[in-house]
């Protein structure tokens, strides 16, 4: 088989290009995406070249690990049939490419476990399932409370402060230096952070992805207060020791989701207690992608881009 996909060549270098695939095995699926989406952060990190060296890190590689599609082939006893619309969190199935994270293709096999059903009447807002979970993540666990300040508001913020909603807690204040990212609350204030007198926030998530506001965050906590970095840091991480100290400030890292977060968020999904709406803002056919990557790492207004592949061949 063969399919067409986005075929990082190296930095700022990338093409669709027809790629043959990896024969399927008993437990693989073959889907056919719909829609995939371009992330903002890792993969942008991957587009522009300044990644930190990342363990299956390479070129030329398949970027992508939002999609949504239907599986057209499934291998006996892999529990889906023909038919079923699923998430895919990327695949390794391509021929001179890596599939780092292998998701922007008309057509993957992946194996059956690695995929999770999702309704069909999502449509192109299923692709955004990983970030749903990766907001669960940051928030799930032990002794981890719930944001009381989230710091940025593109889609990781804005789906932090649904998900501090949807548990019952109180509404979450959000920070947004950029006036045209401010609008889209649902049920919560986004507010400049000069205009935020609060200093006894008890836990404050960064989804901003901005190593330098450590010291911002550490003067806005309460003592014992927790910071938690949602995002992915190129540079090393530094703050002024003293008001750590004074605060007994205490900082946890997020890392990516997990199956059982995928779960969770798709049962919040179904229940109505999580919605994904308003958070695509750009589509374009997978036929454009090299400008479609432009302007979702370019365009302030861009939210999320999402990747049409139902006319790819």
């Amino acid at each position: 088989m063969e399919t067409a996909a986005v075929l990082l060549k190296g930095p700022r270098d990338l093409e669709v290009r027809t790629l043959a695939l990896k024969a399927p095995g008993r437990g693989d699926l073959v889907v056919e995406i719909a829609h995939s989406g371009i992330s903002t952060g890792t993969e942008k990190l991957f587009w522009s070249g300044t990644m930190p060296p990342f363990p299956g890190m390479g070129y030329p590689l398949v970027p992508g690990y939002e999609a949504v599609g239907e599986v057209i082939e499934a291998g006996p006893g892999t529990g889906y049939r023909v038919g079923d619309t699923v998430f895919v969190p990327g695949a390794d199935c391509f021929e001179g490419a890596r599939g780092l994270f292998g998701g922007s293709a008309r057509r993957v096999v992946t194996a059956a476990e690695r995929v999770t059903r999702v309704d069909p009447a999502l449509g192109a807002e299923g692709a955004l399932l990983a970030l749903a979970a990766t907001a669960r993540h940051a928030m799930a666990g032990l002794r981890t409370a719930v944001p009381e300040l989230i710091v940025g508001h593109g889609v990781l913020g804005r789906l932090l402060a649904r998900l501090t909603l949807a548990s019952g807690a109180p509404a979450p204040v959000v920070w947004e230096i950029d006036p045209a990212r401010r609008g889209g609350a649902q049920g919560y204030a986004v507010i400049d952070p000069e205009a935020d007198p609060r200093r006894d926030y008890r836990a404050i998530y960064d989804a901003s992805g901005n190593g330098g506001l450590l010291d911002t965050m550490v003067g806005r906590i309460a003592k014992g207060g927790e910071i938690v970095l949602a995002g992915f840091y190129t540079a090393p991480l530094s703050f002024a020791f003293p008001p750590a100290f004074m605060k007994e400030a205490r900082l946890r890292i997020a890392a990516e989701w997990t199956q059982d977060d995928l779960a969770v968020t798709r049962m919040l999904i179904e229940c109505g207690a999580l919605s994904l709406g308003g958070l695509i803002t750009h589509r374009a056919a997978a036929a454009d992608a090299p400008a479609a990557y432009e302007t979702a790492f370019g365009d302030p207004a861009c939210l999320k881009m999402i990747l049409d592949w139902k006319d790819a061949a």
